[in-house]
């Protein structure tokens, strides 16, 4: 007969089979835990994704096609042979202000009324790697890059007082060319529709955008060859559709720029059109749009003139009157009121 064991060592015993059972109870339940925790979706990943949705860019107007050969070209010039040819009327009464507020959103052309000035959408259209400003409802951009046609060269746009000017928004169709050539008859919301028509807008090299000005295709061209011909039938195109017209000069340039890459179609042979009191010619019926009267060429208008350092001007239209604009930050005559839109650069 075996000893009896001691209830001490009953005990022990006891305790010695329960500990396995114990520590297995809580690693089950660790491991549990564990899965369940790594099974529910965490919140952070949801609100992260809801604030991409919400800083996503507004639409951008549709991307401009290029005119590189025929027929694209033959297009453009069967479009050119239904402009008027007249000489250009004096810039006598041009101010920018009568193309309205600069960048307006309030227009009927495409991307009106989204919401976003018509500069950061042309910004947002024409760059790529776009950044934009965190709260402006995917409107303004803070930086990206462009690829100018108007140089062939890449540009790092950041924006900021010193560095927006870099790039620029141009207006193919300049606006002091356009009141010269049909747009003073036009109504004051065609003319504001006019200044932010995607058609008529591209992001460019701030420096080679100052040196065209107001300049039409007889004395400016961009600099890069390549997109000469898209140049020049986007001119056509906007023209046309604000029924403006062009010089004899300007047709002959962008003849020539079209043959260049490739257009074919026959061009009829034009006469710039002029009037004298003591005219007996026999009118030539318009065709299209005709202002009230014509005008001879103007004077050679003089370059720009350096604002004095003690200079001030009330409102932008004093500006450009003592041939300051555009003023940028820094000049004499810059002021942050005159920046409407913050980029550095006044009364563009």
């Amino acid at each position: 007969m075996p000893d009896p064991v001691p209830p001490r060592a009953h005990s022990v015993s006891r305790w010695l089979l329960a500990a396995p059972v114990a520590v297995f109870a809580l690693v089950a339940a660790g491991c549990g835990i564990g899965q369940q925790t790594a099974a529910t979706p965490s919140t952070p990943e949801t609100t992260s994704a809801v604030t991409v949705t919400t800083e996503a860019p507004l639409p951008t107007p549709a991307p401009v096609i290029t005119v590189a050969s025929a027929p694209a070209a033959d297009n453009a010039l069967q479009t050119l042979n239904t402009l008027a040819v007249k000489g250009r009327a004096p810039k006598t009464g041009y101010d920018r202000d009568l193309f309205g507020q600069a960048w307006s959103d309030d227009v009927t052309v495409e991307g009106g009324h989204n919401g976003c000035d018509t500069r950061n959408d042309i910004l947002r259209r024409d760059l790529t790697d776009v950044a934009l400003k965190p709260g402006s409802n995917g409107c303004a951009v803070v930086s990206g890059t462009l690829a100018d046609p108007y140089t062939g060269t890449t540009i790092r746009f950041v924006r900021g007082q010193g560095t927006s000017s870099a790039v620029q928004i141009d207006h193919v169709v300049a606006l002091a060319d356009a009141w010269q050539k049909g747009a003073q008859q036009l109504s004051p919301q065609q003319r504001v529709d006019f200044a932010n028509d995607p058609r008529n807008l591209q992001a460019v090299d701030g420096p080679t955008n100052q040196k065209k000005g107001a300049g039409d295709a007889a004395t400016w061209l961009p600099p890069n060859n390549g997109y000469r011909c898209t140049y020049v039938s986007r001119q056509v195109e906007v023209k046309a559709a604000y029924r403006l017209w062009v010089t004899q000069a300007e047709k002959d340039a962008i003849i020539r720029v079209l043959s260049s890459c490739g257009a074919t179609a026959a061009a009829p042979t034009t006469t710039e059109r002029t009037e004298t009191r003591t005219s007996t010619a026999t009118p030539v019926p318009e065709t299209t749009y005709t202002p009230p009267q014509l005008y001879a060429p103007p004077a050679e208008t003089t370059p720009p003139v350096d604002a004095p350092s003690s200079a001030y001007y009330a409102n932008c239209s004093a500006a450009r009157a003592a041939g300051a604009a555009p003023l940028y930050a820094g000049q004499p005559g810059y002021r942050a009121k005159l920046d409407r839109d913050g980029d550095g650069v006044a009364c563009e």
